[in-house]
């Protein structure tokens, strides 16, 4: 099945890889996960995903960098949220793809243990 999306130019790679590599760490996607109910702080946050504040920090930065996340001052706290809701439906297209896999990988498990 062809795509009809438009084809990649070598600079749009380079910012999906990017994309892609921002979102292959575990404890980002713990964050986007909790963030997906609303806005918490770093500390909030830390504590959520059970993380230092420091490491969550750096995390919570980098996501924020290239815009995920959006970040607010208050009073002596920053508090963040998802800037770009659309990371949700890209999470949700993997894990969909992931599950599909298990089932398929599963079937052939049973079948093949049912020919015994």
């Amino acid at each position: 099945m062809k795509s009809k999306a438009q084809p990649l130019t070598e600079d749009m790679i380079e910012v999906v890889a990017r994309r892609f590599r921002l979102l292959a760490e575990p404890v980002r996607l713990r964050l986007l996960r909790t963030l997906e109910s609303g806005e918490y702080t770093v500390n909030e946050l830390a504590d959520a995903v059970h993380s230092t504040q420091a490491n969550v920090s750096r995390h919570l930065s980098a996501m924020s960098d290239a815009g995920l996340l959006h970040r607010r001052r208050e009073g002596n706290s920053i508090c963040y949220s998802i800037g770009d809701p659309i990371v949700f439906k890209l999470c949700e297209l993997v894990c969909e793809s992931v599950r599909e896999r298990a089932r398929e990988q599963f079937g052939a498990l049973t079948r093949t243990a049912g020919q015994r």
